[in-house]
């Protein structure tokens, strides 16, 4: 059993940055995958990046390649997010996922464990 807990939100001006953090109460092992996924009122919820534990493997849905980076913490076993070049179309609750399968990252249904989410709003 893992449990996940986010911080790090907040509010920010467009063109602004902030990371987010992701602690995981149990040992993330190698073969977990981590994810991020973000949704907006009355929108579904939207894939933002992930890792494979193990090798060290990114992905990042292509709305925010480039300004978004994933990584980890083996030693705090934890995952961060940092957003840099936000946009107002960044805002949503923004959720930290684990799953302890080799599953396709940016599927939000193949993961086991979810955090409460943390609010991040963009202003224009």
């Amino acid at each position: 059993q893992v449990q996940l807990v986010e911080s790090g939100g907040g509010l920010v001006q467009a063109g602004g940055s902030l990371r987010l953090s992701c602690a995981a109460s149990g040992r993330i092992l190698s073969y977990y995958t981590m994810g991020w996924f973000r949704q907006a009122p009355g929108k579904e919820r939207e894939f933002v990046a992930a890792l494979k534990w193990g090798p060290g493997t990114t992905y990042y849905s292509n709305s925010v390649k480039g300004r978004f980076t994933i990584s980890r913490d083996n030693a705090k076993n934890s995952v961060s997010l940092q957003m840099n070049n936000l946009k107002p179309d960044d805002t949503a609750v923004y959720y930290c996922a684990a799953s302890p399968e080799d599953i396709r990252p940016q599927l939000h249904y193949s993961y086991d464990y979810w955090g409460q989410g943390t609010q991040v709003t963009v202003s224009s």
